[in-house]
């Protein structure tokens, strides 16, 4: 009895170790700790005003989590080297899609686009000409971004291309909270232990395992919407909280 109390005590007493630990690395390195740590830094502005805002807790349940879902059509995949092309981008607020939200805008960036690239993303070099300078469009993003977690499918794109993105216009890259629909797909996979496709984590191929309707893809603002759709699909139970979605 006396061993089985000093075995209890020692399990308890390394969960408490181990919280402490996890207690001690968010207060320094967390998302709500960069967060202040950066606002004290950075003037006036449309990045300010996010920083201003703190990320919503990792005990959030889905059900009361204000999400953006957000997507990219870039000039290629090298995020030093290419450029943002468009964003788009919508709200999810008590596991609904607002559509009143919804923002898509080209991007007047001075990349000359090849004609590979159009194919894929329809869009033109005329149409760039008439688009929205980046600072306008990346304010825009930042505005809606606010207290909000940034959901996408393949998180690299989006939180590499725009971390060079905020890089060039404000020298600063700020922390970003991120879902990643696809890395969810993975997690669920990866359990089973058994060979799969990488073609079956495709934005597509897992909306038509969900019997979601065929999207019009590679266009920012459909795929952000597609991607809202997954998520909700994906996840079914409104109680599942913040920190079991990473």
């Amino acid at each position: 009895m006396l061993l089985k109390s000093l075995n209890r005590c020692k399990i308890i007493a390394n969960q408490l170790f181990f919280r402490g630990i996890t207690l001690l690395l968010n207060s320094l390195f967390g998302y709500e700790a960069r967060r202040k740590r950066l606002l004290k830094k950075v003037p006036q502005g449309a990045l300010h005003d996010f920083l201003s805002v703190p990320f919503p807790s990792e005990e959030t349940c889905l059900s009361d989590l204000p999400i953006l879902s957000v997507d990219f059509e870039t000039t290629g995949l090298n995020a030093i080297t290419d450029k943002l092309l468009s964003v788009g981008f919508v709200s999810i607020d008590k596991r609904q899609i607002k559509l009143g939200s919804c923002y898509h805008q080209i991007i007047n960036t001075q990349h000359r686009l090849d004609a590979d690239n159009v194919i894929i993303h329809h869009i033109t070099d005329q149409q760039k000409s008439q688009g929205e300078p980046l600072r306008a469009v990346v304010e825009a993003l930042l505005k809606a971004l606010a207290g909000k977690v940034m959901l996408v499918h393949f998180a690299r794109i989006e939180k590499q291309f725009l971390k060079q993105a905020c890089l060039a216009l404000y020298g600063v890259s700020p922390p970003i909270m991120i879902l990643d629909t696809l890395a969810m797909a993975k997690r669920k996979l990866d359990q089973r232990d058994i060979a799969y496709d990488p073609q079956e984590l495709r934005l597509s191929a897992l909306r038509h395992k969900y019997n979601l309707p065929k999207h019009f893809a590679h266009n920012a603002l459909n795929d952000a919407i597609a991607t809202a759709e997954l998520l909700l699909v994906q996840q079914k139970s409104a109680t599942t909280k913040l920190k079991d979605l990473f």
